[in-house]
């Protein structure tokens, strides 16, 4: 019994253990696995640098097991499934060397060849010089490769693929084996694709942004240089031999050389192009990249936006050296060609820009009327006037007051760099320069001024303040445009004073009104009078003008009258003087012919006869001697002679 004990252990236990060596040198690889070979035995020693065994040493083998049913002997050979590396969609593989050739001093990341590939051919990654350490290129999202879990560390937002051997590694994966983002001082948002896409701000405004960059790794650079740039400005400066004008260099200087490199994606292309260590001259525009977190870091900041109505002032902290182009009369700094360290000549206009402010600082200029408010209001279109308060003044009395103003200026964009070439920036201009000129020019004024004269010559103090303002700003280059006193805040006494005042004018209005209000109530009635009367006043007004009629027509009527017998009496007193002239030189003919006294009879029958009047009475009465006809015809003759003779003498005395 005992012997067939003996026999059933001799016979079986080698047949248990050879059977027991193959069902446990069967390995079942998974679909998304590799399976990690570690020999155990080997006369072959590890060299000193290595990890892995490519020529049969003992240790971890080169050579990985793919999916499916493996055959690897035990007890030689143990077998460890891995899975296949897998990147995530959104995020990106950081793959760290265990194997290779060490960094050359001062290198922070591996040199890649691109017959490296995704790192999943382990020799031929030591075969062209692969180096241990933080590779290059990354692994984008959704990759899926069976790359050897001990050639190399595979990082990741959640988790790490790969075992890590150096006791370094060991340490940062403590008891737990396994390495994070955090472990390495980065985040876990650092192992994501980064994205750069509008941002929203605050109120639901959309901000254009751009992704600003700086290279962790490269070669120093140039003395003086700040930022890097492709090819430095060796472009810049032919295009300028070249003649080209300002705007073709502004062109050239913001336009990206990021396709040299595939925006940063591929490190090794931009080492080769020249790319330098620290800040880089061009940014990232919208998309999305996979960057290494370990060789790039991206700040995201504005875009440079000049709206319409303003320009963009660029002052170039990079470039070419500064060569001044503003002329020997402009005593305020330089301003040089695009392309130049300095300020740009030649403003930016309106448009997006995406520059690296960390090279140029872009002072935005309006260009439209800028309207500056010292008061507790400020303007909507700009938070230049902030700062500005109303202005406090004394009067020459004493009082104080409070003055709300309004100034509006005005930069032309040709003028705009010159300008803040002497004030520096706009804020400058308003509250270094305009303040100061502003403020000063009223306080001095009020005080010389009573506070009633400053009120009612209000309008010749914002004219006098209008042109002092103006004959200030014509230094710096800045058109004034306008000075207004919007407000003018009285001390409560002078508004006690003032007010009274008016409540007496207005009295002394009130009665004056009252006054020419009964002033007009008299006129008014006596309108109404006179309209009463208007038939009878017009009745006599027609009977006056036909009196007036009836008089003219009299008038010319007795002229007329007066007239003709004037023309008349003068023709007939003419008449009588030369009738008169006649019979006296027949009188006198006479009287020398026939005596006196026979002249006389003579003319006295003729001028009976003449007359027609009858010389005998109708009733003759006769007595005395037989002379009595005779002598009482001589008788009244005589008496007839003698009236004649007495009105000549009355016509002659009128005359």
């Amino acid at each position: 019994m005992f012997s067939l004990l003996v026999h059933i252990v001799v016979i079986g236990l080698p047949l248990f253990l050879i059977a027991t060596a193959i069902l446990r040198s069967i390995r079942i690889i998974g679909p998304t696995q590799v399976g990690l070979v570690i020999k155990r035995f080997s006369s072959k020693k590890l060299s000193d640098d290595s990890p892995v065994a490519f020529n049969g040493e003992a240790g971890y083998q080169a050579e990985l097991l793919m999916p499916g049913w493996r055959f690897k002997l035990w007890p030689i050979y143990d077998v460890k499934n891995h899975p296949w590396v897998q990147i995530p969609a959104g995020e990106i593989g950081v793959v760290i060397s265990q194997i290779g050739r060490p960094l050359p001093i001062g290198a922070k990341s591996a040199k890649y060849n691109s017959q490296f590939g995704n790192f999943t051919n382990l020799k031929g990654f030591v075969n062209f010089g692969g180096q241990k350490g933080v590779q290059r290129p990354v692994l984008s999202p959704g990759t899926l490769a069976p790359i050897h879990p001990v050639g190399f560390l595979v990082l990741t937002v959640d988790r790490m693929f790969g075992v890590p051997v150096s006791e370094e590694m060991r340490k940062l994966s403590g008891h737990e084996g396994t390495l994070k983002p955090g472990h390495f001082g980065l985040t876990d948002d650092s192992l994501r694709v980064t994205r750069i896409s509008p941002v929203v701000a605050d109120r639901g405004r959309t901000l254009d942004v751009v992704g600003l960059i700086t290279a962790l790794e490269g070669d120093p650079l140039p003395s003086g240089d700040i930022a890097s740039r492709i090819g430095g400005f060796d472009d810049i400066a032919k295009f300028e031999s070249d003649k080209a004008d300002d705007s073709k260099m502004i062109e050239v200087i913001l336009g990206s050389k990021n396709t040299v490199h595939n925006n940063y994606q591929d490190f090794q292309a931009f080492l080769d192009n020249g790319g330098k260590i620290g800040m880089q001259h061009d940014p990232l525009l919208y998309g999305a990249f996979n960057l290494n977190p370990f060789l790039i870091s991206v700040e995201i900041t504005p875009m440079l936006v000049v709206e319409q109505g303003e320009v963009a002032v660029v002052k170039s902290y990079v470039g070419l050296p500064t060569q001044d182009t503003s002329g020997l009369e402009f005593k305020f700094g330089s301003l040089v060609r695009p392309g130049h360290r300095g300020i740009w000549r030649e403003p930016l206009r309106t448009g997006k820009y995406a520059i690296n402010p960390r090279c140029y600082s872009a002072e935005l200029v309006p260009t439209c009327i800028l309207t500056l408010n010292w008061a507790e209001a400020t303007s909507q279109a700009h938070q230049l006037d902030a700062n500005l308060k109303a202005i406090v003044a004394k009067s020459r009395e004493g009082f104080v007051f409070k003055i709300d103003l309004q100034v509006q200026i005005h930069v032309p964009d040709v003028k705009a760099p010159r300008v803040i070439s002497i004030v520096g920036t706009m804020s400058n201009l308003v509250n270094e320069v305009l303040q100061a000129s502003v403020g000063n020019h009223f306080r001095d004024t009020l005080q010389a001024l009573q506070a009633v004269k400053f009120i009612e010559t209000r309008q010749q103090v914002q004219e006098a303040a209008c042109a002092h303002i103006r004959e200030q700003l014509d230094q710096y280059e800045v058109e004034t445009r306008g000075v207004y006193i919007q407000d003018v805040i009285l001390p409560e006494q002078l508004v006690t004073v003032l007010t009274e005042r008016e409540i007496a004018n207005q009295r002394i209005a009130t009665l004056q009104k009252q006054k020419e209000a009964e002033d007009n109530r008299i006129l008014t009635e006596a309108s109404r009078g006179r309209a009463d009367q208007q038939a009878a006043l017009a009745k006599a007004e027609v009977g006056v003008s036909i009196k007036e009629a009836e008089a003219k027509a009299r008038k010319a009527e007795a002229d007329g009258e007066a007239t003709y017998i004037r023309q008349t009496g003068t023709a007939k007193g003419a008449e009588v003087e030369a009738v008169g002239l006649a019979h006296a030189k027949a009188f006198e003919a006479q009287k020398a012919a026939l005596g006196p006294q026979a002249t006389s009879l003579v003319n006295v029958v003729k001028a009976l006869s003449d007359g027609h009047m009858k010389v005998m009475p109708e009733i003759l009465v006769a007595g005395g001697n037989g002379n009595g006809s005779l002598d009482g015809a001589l008788a009244t003759l005589m008496s007839f002679l003698g009236g004649i003779s007495d009105k000549k003498a009355e016509s002659a005395a009128k005359k």
